[in-house]
């Protein structure tokens, strides 16, 4: 049995979903092809950060896309709900990145000074106003403050996604693909897994596991990143929000404290180990003393799709007309989901994309 639609979505993760979800508002017929039982997907084990000013460097190229993955949420909440009945968290109360040490301070003070510079909001705090707003915290050097960055369920995001999409047309699909099927002049023909579906375009949107396609006409420079996080309770005296510091994040949900996450390349083993719970533990326990000597509620792990520049893969495969690329994300998968579906939908119309988006063209890693 063969399937024929305008667009194919190989990979129903939040990446995916965002893309099906833009494509069929412009009236694309879209099929989301996933496998649903795959484990380790980076969104199902994602705390849902959006931090584009709390974590860009200094010249970061993500900075002004990760602004606009996050207007995108701001923008796009209440419609999603209103569509879809589904909440999916949105945060916007600030995020604070405490400094452990003199070295790390300044360079937040540069972190700080760098987005000023370029009219973002972002502030630096001395370790006096450290101690008078967030008291339950551990010794800093100060901290950035960035009052726009906050979070959002990335669980409830790909079930708003899909069920807009559905809702406006597109066909959920349960399958492992396998090999991407070409025209022999190189045109796109369409995908098989235990059925074959046929397209105008194939969008590659499986995450860490998108170069492991047959038929790709070059390989794709995405690797797995296991990240492992704990939930632990709450302490009762903190504020609820996000946090950063001493290489973890801290996301309050649902009364719990998500701690993450470990980077680490271990293939495609998305198991959990006593050292990745042992690290987090220890490094919540200095940004939250009172938490020192909990026991983990739970313990889990995802894969990201992580790339050799740490950049996401976005835009047309030039070897093969209709193929095109929508992975690579890394941490930042949640982040730019949306804002990734918006370019991907720009560049299948032909459309100039709103952003500069040749530092993350798919040919940059294989030129040949």
């Amino acid at each position: 049995m063969s399937v024929k639609s305008d667009v194919i979505i190989v990979g129903g993760g939040v990446v995916g979903a965002a893309c099906a979800r833009e494509l069929t508002h412009a009236g694309r017929s879209v099929v989301l092809i996933d496998d649903g039982t795959i484990s380790g997907e980076a969104w199902r084990a994602s705390a849902g950060m959006l931090a584009p000013q709390t974590e860009a460097e200094e010249g970061d190229h993500l900075l002004e896309l990760g602004l606009a993955g996050r207007e995108y949420y701001a923008t796009r909440t209440e419609e999603l709900s209103a569509a879809t009945s589904v909440d999916i968290d949105l945060f916007r109360g600030g995020i604070l990145k405490a400094a452990r040490d003199a070295e790390e301070a300044e360079m937040l003070k540069r972190r700080v000074g760098w987005q000023r510079q370029h009219s973002h909001h972002c502030d630096w705090l001395d370790p006096v106003e450290m101690r008078e707003q967030w008291p339950w915290l551990g010794p800093t050097e100060g901290g950035l403050w960035a009052p726009g960055d906050g979070s959002i369920d990335p669980v409830a995001l790909v079930k708003a996604f899909r069920a807009d999409a559905e809702a406006r047309g597109a066909t959920l699909i349960g399958d492992r693909i396998h090999r991407l099927d070409l025209q022999p002049d190189g045109h796109v023909l369409g995908v098989t897994g235990s059925s074959t579906y046929l397209g105008d375009h194939v969008i590659i949107a499986a995450g860490a596991w998108s170069g492991r396609l047959d038929g790709l006409p070059r390989p794709i420079s995405v690797e797995p990143v296991r990240g492992q996080m704990i939930a632990i309770p709450w302490p009762e005296e903190a504020l609820p929000g996000v946090y950063f510091g001493y290489g973890i994040y801290v996301v309050h949900r649902a009364g719990e404290m998500w701690v993450g996450a470990t980077m680490e390349h271990a293939g495609f083993d998305n198991a959990i180990t006593p050292a990745g719970a042992g690290f987090l533990l220890s490094s919540v326990s200095k940004l939250f003393p009172s938490v020192a000597g909990t026991e983990p509620i739970r313990q889990w792990a995802g894969l990201r799709p992580g790339t050799p520049d740490g950049l996401p893969i976005i835009g047309p495969e030039p070897r093969a007309p209709g193929l095109w690329y929508a992975t690579g994300h890394g941490r930042n998968g949640v982040l730019l989901a949306g804002i990734t579906g918006v370019l991907i939908q720009q560049l299948l119309a032909d459309e100039p994309p709103f952003e500069d988006i040749s530092p993350v063209r798919p040919d940059r890693f294989w030129s040949w």
